[in-house]
């Protein structure tokens, strides 16, 4: 039986990491090659020790064209700013992209200026990538050739907002406060995610800047959001994987705990990665190791006519976050089983 051929274009991080291990094991799609500048000629498993005995291939150094000639599907693990400038070598050749960069998640060239500090090296493509979250777009990705996957942050602050958007309860100010593990920092060192330090710190970064900013709006507003101003403060914690987002948002006070229950599983019932938790709230440890989502919320009392609601959600980075909804991506786009490899329910605890 005939597999897709794919190739990883910029395999020596975490997320590279985990799209390679399941990669591997999938049963529609063969994994052909991996592509670095770091580590050329070394196996796999030298630079990601779970892969240490699983396959044969090594790094190599290959210039964009060539990795991805004859292969059906090219996902790439590459940072921001460097992606794009690979993203038009590697469409001539036929194959697909799924980009894990924020590179084409935004549809102006001069939001991503602004946001990521460098002008757009191909722009003409901005209008054709699909963003990635297939529970908003998910006929759209699969006839796309090239998929935007959403960032880490954007994923879990969307997918605890969406419903509220989706029935109209979504509107003016949002305020987040986004805690994220050390895992979403890089492979690479450095003095703020060092474990000694990091191991006993809580602190924010990029506050009321992050870049994630624009896709998150840009998505609300498109799932039914109305004028709306996002506040977000992200916040590094002492763990190696998963996001935990808390979104406060205000309704009118005639909006009901049933209201707002029927909304979460009216737009979740159908999703395979998406779970509502029934006793308890979202937790981090309940979804690490899995490209699993919890989302839920908290309805406050009336107060002056309004009432504050918390929503909730959890995922793990580097998978739902990162390589796991790009490996959804991809089997959408080969018109696959979006559940491919990605249905385990990660470790406890």
């Amino acid at each position: 039986m005939k597999r897709f051929k794919a190739a990883v274009l910029g395999g020596s991080g975490y997320g590279a990491g985990e799209m390679i291990r399941r990669l591997l094991h999938h049963p529609e799609v063969e994994l052909v090659r991996v592509a670095s500048i770091d580590y050329v000629g070394q196996p796999l498993g030298d630079v990601h020790l779970n892969l240490e005995g699983q396959t044969d291939l090594v790094f190599e150094n290959l210039p964009p064209a060539e990795a991805a000639r004859g292969m059906d599907i090219v996902l790439l693990g590459l940072p921001h700013k460097v992606a794009a400038s690979y993203v038009p070598e590697v469409l001539a050749t036929g194959a697909k992209v799924v980009d894990l960069s924020g590179d084409f998640r935004l549809k102006s060239a001069a939001a991503y200026e602004a946001h990521y500090g460098a002008k757009h090296p191909c722009p003409e493509l901005l209008a054709e990538a699909v963003y990635g979250l297939p529970e908003l777009s998910r006929d759209a990705i699969r006839g796309a050739k090239l998929v935007a996957s959403p960032g880490c942050f954007a994923t879990t602050i969307e997918l605890g907002l969406l419903p509220l958007a989706k029935r109209g309860l979504l509107s003016g100010r949002v305020e987040t406060v986004g805690i994220t593990g050390s895992s979403g920092s890089g492979a690479a060192a450095q003095a703020g995610t060092h474990h000694p330090t990091r191991a006993v710190n809580l602190k924010t970064y990029k506050p009321l800047k992050h870049q994630h900013l624009p896709e998150i709006l840009d998505t609300l507003e498109r799932a039914g959001g109305k004028e709306l101003a996002l506040h977000f403060v992200p916040v590094s914690a002492p763990l190696s994987r998963g996001i935990f987002a808390t979104s406060f948002v205000t309704v009118d006070a005639s909006v009901t705990r049933e209201q707002v229950a029927e909304a979460f599983e009216s737009a979740y019932a159908a999703e395979p990665f998406v779970r509502v938790p029934k006793k308890r709230l979202p937790e981090v440890v309940a979804v690490a190791g899995s490209n699993h989502v919890e989302v839920g919320f908290e309805l406050g009392p009336v107060e002056a006519g309004k009432r504050t609601l918390a929503c909730f959600s959890a995922i793990d980075n580097l998978i739902k976050g990162g390589a796991g909804q790009g490996i959804q991506n991809m089997n959408l786009v080969l018109g696959l089983d979006e559940r491919l490899t990605l249905e385990d329910p990660g470790g406890y605890p």
